[in-house]
């Protein structure tokens, strides 16, 4: 797609008022482009008129663009932003920046540009939120053979996004994932994010095929692979799609086990039953695998032919002027070595044991109340203070991150975040119904979930 010609419907509802006094962004994720976000934005304008609010839909990151690299995507849009904040001239005094999927981490790359350049001196960043994004990446958090496979084979299909989504690039001088200088707490972007007066994002705990609940919702645990072993509890208003951040999950008491017959009678069943739908996948996966392989092969090419023009434009001015320093302390390469060596001592048993292979636990022990290992990040029940607090003990799985996923983790949770977990029930794959991608009917939870966002979150 030419991201200069965009259709009506993938442009923003409204144009630029020169009353408004605050600039929301939006920013879609991977393969998308600005109509995905029609509702985010319909459901701003809405709300806000535009004496109140002007809205800008990134559009120059879109479709296959996005597979260029998280900072080459944040380049263009921070461009975007400053054209516009150009246009609208002194009349914007506040900022907000709202992250959809990958659109997230190229909203907190683009923040600490605009941070660098001063802009966060003259205007007020407000609201910074991220829906359904992978923070930690996207690395499949088990051990074993398959997964390494899954994390070879899927880091090299996305060209240079499917690589820092999966952790293995190496990003510029730092020698370290793009991901994780982004949550250095000594770099430009943690700054930039902790000047926002409001951090949220929000999760699906079920059925997020692309950004699993873990990175979504920055966390070392998944309480939620089993839901019939929870209560769950939910915001009254946004009941049965908002948990409620305060206590949104508690095992169920165990019962006795189903007689051995029953459970064998009732495996063979429930097998029977995935037999048509297996051996249609047996059919059908070797099939869309090799068109998929080669669809990221030309994608990947043609990614590459994108990246050495930006690199281009950049050198000859373009772009030149984003090409920064990325840590704002001298000693912040040291300091961030010290604390992967600390990091993978801490790492080890504590984390995982090795009982098992796909949903690790942590070993039974307590941990210190200053420990940055489990967070649990609480809202205040008035005002809009950001409270910190840690679990002492969890009796929930802890999954086989990386040693730098832990450490983007414990980073990102020092920032402090509001964290909104999202149970939407009537969809197989939750990440497009999260923010009503589309106009489909079987999307309407994900309106309750904008609708909480609007009127819980977003200061105007």
């Amino acid at each position: 797609m030419d991201n200069s010609e965009q259709s009506p419907a993938e442009r923003s509802p409204a144009g630029p008022s020169q009353k408004a006094n605050h600039l929301c962004i939006l920013v879609h994720g991977l393969w998308g482009n600005p109509g995905h976000l029609a509702y985010l934005a319909s459901s701003l304008r809405n709300k806000f008129s535009e004496d109140k609010l002007h809205i800008l839909v990134a559009k120059t990151n879109s479709g296959t663009f996005t597979y260029d690299g998280i900072e080459t995507g944040a380049e263009r849009v921070t461009q975007e932003i400053e054209t516009c904040l150009e246009e609208l001239g002194t009349t914007v005094q506040k900022l907000s920046i709202v992250g959809y999927s990958l659109g997230g981490l190229v909203a907190r790359y683009a923040i600490g540009l605009l941070y660098s350049r001063g802009w966060f001196d003259k205007i007020q960043p407000v609201n910074f939120t991220t829906f359904a994004t992978p923070h930690l990446g996207v690395r499949t958090p088990l051990r074993g053979y398959h997964s390494r496979l899954w994390n070879v084979f899927g880091s090299r299909t996305l060209s240079k996004s499917g690589r820092q989504l999966f952790t293995i690039d190496s990003f510029r001088d730092t020698g370290r994932p793009i991901l994780v200088v982004l949550a250095d707490p000594d770099s430009i972007f943690v700054r930039a994010l902790s000047l926002f007066k409001h951090r949220t994002l929000y999760a699906n705990i079920i059925n997020d095929r692309s950004a699993p609940y873990y990175t979504t919702a920055i966390t070392c645990t998944d309480p939620y692979i089993d839901l019939s072993t929870l209560n769950i509890s939910y915001l009254e208003r946004f009941s049965p799609i908002i948990l409620d951040p305060a206590q949104p999950a508690v095992r169920k008491p165990v019962e006795a086990p189903l007689p051995f017959y029953t459970r064998v009678s009732n495996s063979t069943q429930a097998l029977a039953a995935r037999i048509p739908l297996y051996a249609l996948l047996l059919i059908l996966i070797p099939i869309g695998s090799v068109v998929w392989t080669v669809n990221s092969g030309i994608q990947s090419f043609r990614s590459s032919k994108r990246i050495r023009l930006h690199e281009q434009r950049k050198a000859t001015g373009g772009y030149s002027s984003y090409r920064i320093p990325l840590l704002v302390s001298e000693n912040a390469q040291s300091a961030a070595n010290g604390a992967f060596e600390n990091l993978n001592r801490v790492q080890s048993q504590e984390y995982l044991s090795q009982d098992s292979e796909e949903i690790p636990f942590a070993e039974d022990t307590e941990e210190d109340e200053e420990s940055p290992e489990k967070p649990l990040l609480k809202r205040q029940t008035s005002g809009s203070e950001l409270k910190r607090t840690t679990s002492r003990k969890s009796d929930f799985p802890v999954l086989a991150l990386s040693q730098e996923q832990f450490l983007m983790i414990r980073n990102l949770d020092e920032v402090g975040w509001r964290k909104y977990l999202v149970h939407i029930h009537n969809v197989r794959h939750t990440h497009a119904a999260i923010i009503v991608r589309s106009a489909k009917p079987s999307f309407e939870e994900g309106k309750v979930v904008v609708r909480h966002w609007l009127d819980e979150e977003f200061e105007i």
